[in-house]
């Protein structure tokens, strides 16, 4: 696979991550997942540090386009969003778990919840990522 093609899904794929995380988050979950903060941690609306955002974002999407790219071969979108559910849920797990371990940001449940909240975005980065991936194929 060619370092245009993955640098384009890479960035597919942050963009992606990057809206859904304001539509999941910051608008249809935001009073969900607030309750389960035991600090009062997110800033607000126009503190937010959007440089931070985006490079986090677009470093997803690219680390799902080097995984599929260059190791796995994925270029179909439904296998993407398997491999990515898996991906979202694994990533999930270590930083969720370990932030519940370690810091006093979230309860157990808000926890929990952020990992099916990981399982869906993942399977939309994958799918997305891949797609671009295997555009102009011949398969």
């Amino acid at each position: 696979m060619n370092l245009n093609k993955i640098l384009l899904a890479g960035l597919a794929g942050g963009v992606v991550a990057f809206f859904l995380g304001w539509i999941i988050y910051g608008m249809l979950l935001r009073g969900v997942f607030e309750p389960q903060y035991t600090t009062p941690i997110m800033r607000p609306d126009n503190e937010m540090v959007f440089w931070a955002l985006i490079l986090g974002n677009l470093s997803c999407g690219m680390l799902y386009s080097y995984i599929f790219g260059r190791w796995a071969g994925i270029s179909n979108w439904m296998t993407g969003a398997q491999a990515g559910a898996v991906i979202g849920l694994l990533v999930g797990m270590y930083y969720d778990f370990i932030m519940y371990a370690t810091a006093n940001i979230m309860t157990l449940q808000g926890t929990l919840m952020d990992l099916v909240v990981c399982i869906v975005m993942g399977a939309a980065v994958g799918a997305v990522v891949a797609f671009v991936l295997g555009m102009g194929s011949k398969k």
